[in-house]
């Protein structure tokens, strides 16, 4: 098997193969149809989506012997030049601007270009990281790339177009490249692995595409390194989870639960296993953060994973539609807002255990705070204590009082008030703004 890396191995050779980039690819198709190419180009965008792979294939499709084409080929000298492993074309030079980026660079690249192809249609200067470019160097080139002789093209390629001074921009057909799709870049990691014939466990590909974070390039580095390490087996969740530094979900689902039950000595528990594991305990807010995120969109569209609005397998999903059900609407909200500030607050902590620590805190005690969201929790839980009770009042014997013996489960603010043997509150008992005045006793 080659050694050559993954993202090189199946680097795009046509506008076709190129992902999630259509509404640049299109259009340049068309413009190479019409015979209007201009003579200069600034591709920008995130790193790893496809501005130096759409640079060269522009440079195939104006050199084909049968261009200028948005189809090459693949067979004239000058296709299988440029073609994915080939040796390279002497009239179409790549610089990267971080290391010739200065005035004398540019001085040098201006006397050449005029001196034509030596046997292709048109000279093409791809130019990389085009805002390493000093002011001077692109003063220096500004007359050639505003008035080239017939043979020239320029494609500048950037991360910042913003450091591309003015007068070039205004001189080149700008097309913004962006982040591809989780969806889309899912389904090409999924056709990548069935091509490298390494079997992969489902929910493997959304920890890739997270990871990658809607880079191609990032991302293909990542599942390289995974089918790397894959055994007889290929790769499995554990060993993706462990690698990439993600939580394993059964975690997360325990912390969950522990929240929805207001069990505090098992959400402690899952600190400790959290610390014991080796896991960074700012890596497993981050994860629970994005699991309390697809809870609340759950609650909100319970078939949100038909839709395309959670990128998880149908197993996670339905798990955690059970686990967003149990949740009020307030409930997720605060502890998602809860989470999301002990995130903030994680950064540079010296104690990031006890961070963690306070988070679950926080996110089971809503008695400890009068904000509005607070109160809106401790209703939630109230209501569920409530129907619970009602559950258990139905089916078991009912007390001498018309009362239930039964109480919330979790016993957390959803346990009903003790009433003393004189019909008033028992000792201790602080009503909050949920309880409801005492009946008057019977005369």
């Amino acid at each position: 098997m080659s050694s050559l890396a993954l993202y090189r191995r199946y680097r795009p050779e046509t506008f076709a193969e190129v992902i999630g980039q259509e509404h640049v690819t299109d259009p340049l198709q068309q413009a190479l149809r019409n015979n209007r190419v201009n003579h200069a180009y600034l591709f920008s965008g995130p790193r790893g989506c496809g501005k130096t792979t759409s640079a060269r294939i522009l440079a195939r499709c104006l050199n084909c012997e049968e261009g200028p084409t948005p189809t090459p080929c693949g067979k004239c000298q000058s296709c299988v030049d440029l073609a994915r492993n080939g040796r390279g074309s002497i009239d179409v030079i790549e610089i990267d601007a971080a290391s010739h980026g200065g005035v004398d660079d540019a001085r040098e690249l201006r006397e050449k270009a005029f001196f034509g192809p030596a046997g292709s249609r048109y000279k093409i200067y791809i130019i990389d990281e085009a805002h390493m470019v000093t002011s001077a160097g692109f003063n220096a080139l500004l007359k050639v790339v505003e008035e080239p002789p017939e043979h020239l093209k320029f494609i500048f390629a950037t991360t910042e177009p913003e450091k591309v001074i003015g007068t070039i921009r205004s001189r080149t057909h700008h097309y913004p490249f962006r982040l591809v799709p989780p969806g889309t870049l899912r389904d090409y990691l999924a056709e990548v692995c069935g091509q490298e014939d390494i079997p992969v466990e489902d929910g493997v590909l959304p920890l890739v595409v997270r990871a990658g974070a809607g880079s191609v390039r990032d991302s293909m580095s990542v599942m390289d390194q995974l089918l790397a390490g894959a055994g007889a087996d290929g790769v499995t969740y554990a060993m993706a989870t462990a690698l990439l530094g993600y939580t394993d979900g059964s975690l997360l689902d325990s912390i969950v639960e522990a929240f929805a039950s207001g069990d505090g000595a098992a959400a402690f528990e899952v600190v400790e296993r959290v610390i014991e594991g080796g896991n960074d305990p700012r890596r497993f807010v981050a994860d629970l953060l994005e699991r309390l995120r697809d809870l609340v969109i759950l609650a909100a569209v319970p078939d949100a994973g038909e839709k395309g609005l959670i990128d998880a397998p149908a197993d996670v999903v339905e798990r955690m539609t059970a686990q967003a059900s149990v949740f009020g609407a307030a409930e997720l909200s605060r502890a998602a807002d809860l989470v999301n500030t002990g995130l903030t607050e994680m950064r540079g902590a010296t104690s990031p255990r006890l961070q963690l620590e306070l988070i679950c805190a926080r996110v089971l005690l809503p008695a400890a705070y009068g904000d509005e969201r607070s109160v809106q929790a401790r209703l939630d839980r109230l209501e569920r204590g409530a129907g619970a009770a009602l559950l258990g009042g139905a089916s078991g014997a009912v007390g001498a009082g018309g009362m239930s013996g039964g109480a919330a489960p979790g016993g957390g603010p959803g346990v009903a008030p003790v009433v003393s043997s004189g019909g008033g509150p028992a000792a201790g008992y602080v009503p909050g703004p949920e309880a409801h005045p005492p009946m008057p006793a019977a005369g």
